[in-house]
């Protein structure tokens, strides 16, 4: 018996010694967990648009005299431009990249891009036919390293750059100017602008277009090779707007 009692009381010490040793060993310190790591799909090339304005150096906002245009055989089947009740003078042809010799032109992968409605009539108080507006973009926009919005954002803060001459603008009736005279208007209304920068086109005797030259910041600049490409009449016939 006392040999079992003695087996007992060794056992009982055994556990109280093992509780004292494990008490004055120090805990271990968790390690940091595990981090987790984060993972982001690849931006699609549609999720980040180049914006970089690069392989032109400068624009031309060509402005389209619309009563010309009407008064043709492609402007009798455009009714956006030219029903009867569209009433437009100086309406935005568009805005083209340009280079000191030449142009680039359809730079888009997508020869048949389309332009959304939407954005296409929200441009429409200036530039008013889907047509025009999509092979705009197509030809010349295409090409400014901007997005749709972008361009056409561009394009507007282009025609309000310039202050548009009553005198030539408001076309309440029937004018002869001289070509000279159209663009020394132009000058004297907006400041900067020189005769080397401007351009008025002809078709025929009647006002065609109004090409004036602006840097990627939009700021007047001369442009000689589109200063050549003027009127050479001595009067172009300005059409009433009707």
């Amino acid at each position: 018996m006392k040999q079992y009692f003695g087996f007992i009381a060794l056992g009982a010490f055994s556990l109280v010694a093992a509780g004292w040793l494990f008490m004055g060993q120090p805990r271990p310190v968790p390690g940091p967990l595990p981090q987790r790591t984060e993972t982001h799909p690849t931006p699609k090339s549609s999720d980040k648009a180049e914006t970089s304005e690069t392989g032109f150096d400068f624009y031309v906002l060509s402005l389209s005299w619309s009563p010309a245009f009407c008064a043709s055989d492609a402007g009798r089947n455009s009714r956006q431009q030219c029903g009867a009740d569209r009433k437009f003078g100086f309406v935005v042809h568009g805005l083209w990249p340009q280079n000191d010799q030449g142009y680039p032109e359809f730079c888009g992968a997508d020869k048949n891009e389309r332009v959304p409605d939407a954005l296409g009539r929200s441009m429409f108080d200036i530039m008013p036919s889907m047509g025009l507006i999509g092979h705009q973009w197509r030809k010349h926009g295409s090409c400014s390293g901007l997005t749709q919005t972008q361009y056409f954002d561009k394009t507007r803060a282009a025609y309000a750059r310039i202050k548009l001459p009553a005198e030539i603008a408001s076309g309440n009736q029937s004018k002869r100017i001289a070509a000279d005279t159209i663009e020394a208007a132009f000058i004297k209304s907006n400041p900067r602008m020189t005769k080397q920068g401007i351009a008025v086109r002809c078709d025929g005797p009647g006002l065609d277009e109004v090409r004036i030259c602006l840097s990627k910041d939009l700021s007047f600049r001369d442009c000689p090779e589109i200063d050549r490409q003027g009127c050479r009449s001595n009067a172009a016939e300005i059409i009433p707007i009707r």
